[in-house]
């Protein structure tokens, strides 16, 4: 299995409004592709910003590219993010899942 883990910031006071945009756009994008096995959000507030880690577990890197298309390694981005994210990081990160319980 193979982990794909997404950073965004945003403000503080966005978290609400950010985290419903997700449960419109990406989650429901990860959930419809064949080859995820679920998404995580974590969220930590920190200086008036919020950052997001969100963690999708994926069957191999085939399905993650069903997903991010073939340059996997960068983030996917939707339409309206620019509308609450301060920043776009460029790519994404994956890790091989040594243990999931």
């Amino acid at each position: 299995m193979i982990a794909r883990l997404w950073h965004g910031v945003t403000r503080a006071d966005a978290v609400n409004e950010y985290l419903e945009y997700l449960n419109k756009t990406g989650i429901p994008g990860y959930r419809q592709t064949p080859g995820n096995n679920g998404v995580s959000v974590l969220v930590r507030t920190e200086g008036g910003k919020a950052h997001f880690l969100l963690i999708s577990l994926w069957d191999s890197y085939d399905d993650i590219r069903k997903f991010a298309g073939d340059d996997y390694e960068r983030a996917r981005y939707y339409p309206e993010d620019s509308k609450w994210l301060l920043e776009r990081e460029p790519n994404v990160v994956h890790y091989d899942v040594a243990v999931h319980l």
